[in-house]
């Protein structure tokens, strides 16, 4: 056997793991002294630890702070898998000695919140109470990674193709399209028959670069021979979004279920203008060949549902 491999089956103990994850995070002793409740020289003496375990230098001191080496980079992705299979097994023992069926942690898109995640947890927790669901809003850009790892259960959203991998499983549920919003006291906002050339030269809020749905924004402004506007603030977040809707004022894209969700609410008035593109589906993504607990086969039989009764 191997010294890694003796190193990684045998000599680790969770506190390791634990400060690994910890010095990743901060990137500074001294906040994950402050973190671990530790002292500084405690820290630098348990990393010397293990560094001398495995023979490698896994993290070096520069003017940005702490950050890991090429096998640093390695070492922390192991240690956030097995603290993430460590919360979920405690979580799981918990939950069945309280009655409960255990945590899962989903990863969610803003297409998915509030008509198809939110309702989910609705019907989950009328079959299981105390059932916990962690929910940690991004894009995939910042969901998969941790998905990877085991930080997330599942992640919903669209099934942007530009992600697509061996190691990820995905299940198309609904077609979602795009729609065009404003704040309810925006001059556009009573506007019979807004037009594509009098939204080129306004503020908008978009999706970032990378989302599907942002490209396809772009294409129909040159559909229309326009330019796309140039004043925009970029965003995979609700809250930003709606924020400078109503500071800015902005107009936003969004998709249609989660605009007439607030547009009820008075939040934000959709515009008469058709936005015809084709976008990815709305979905489920897992990593393949990871064993699923029983709170996230509830969730998922929920997911299903909700989308089978948006017909």
């Amino acid at each position: 056997m191997s010294q890694i491999d003796r190193v990684l089956r045998s000599n680790l103990k969770l506190r390791h793991l634990q400060l690994l994850v910890a010095l990743d995070e901060f990137r500074h002793i001294g906040r994950v002294s402050e973190f671990l409740s530790i002292t500084q020289p405690a820290v630098s003496k348990m990393l010397a630890e293990i560094e001398k375990m495995f023979e490698l230098q896994l993290f070096v001191r520069s003017t940005r702070g702490t950050e890991p080496t090429i096998h640093g980079r390695s070492v922390v992705r192991f240690a956030r898998s097995v603290l993430a299979d460590y919360q979920r097994t405690r979580d799981e023992i918990s939950a069945a000695e309280s009655g409960g069926v255990g945590r899962t942690s989903v990863g969610a898109m803003v297409v998915a919140l509030p008509s198809l995640l939110m309702p989910a947890i609705l019907r989950l927790k009328q079959h299981s109470r105390l059932t916990t669901v962690m929910v940690e809003e991004g894009d995939l850009t910042r969901l998969l990674p941790r998905l990877r790892v085991g930080e997330l259960d599942l992640i919903v959203g669209r099934l942007e193709p530009g992600y697509a991998s061996p190691d990820l499983e995905t299940e198309s549920l609904y077609d979602e399209q795009m729609c065009i919003v404003v704040s309810p006291d925006h001059p556009l906002a009573h506007t019979a028959q807004p037009s594509w050339a009098m939204l080129a030269e306004l503020p908008w809020v978009v999706p970032p670069p990378w989302a599907s749905s942002r490209s396809k924004l772009a294409q129909m402004f040159h559909k229309h021979f326009l330019e796309p506007p140039a004043d925009i603030i970029e965003t995979s977040s609700f809250l930003v979004t709606l924020s400078g809707m109503q500071q800015r004022p902005a107009i936003g894209f969004l998709a249609r279920s989660v605009a007439e969700h607030f547009e009820r609410q008075g939040l934000v008035r959709i515009l008469k203008l058709k936005v015809p593109i084709e976008l990815p589906h709305v979905g489920i993504i897992t990593l393949r060949g990871r064993a699923r607990t029983q709170a996230s086969e509830l969730l998922m039989e929920s997911l299903r549902a909700i989308a089978t009764a948006r017909g």
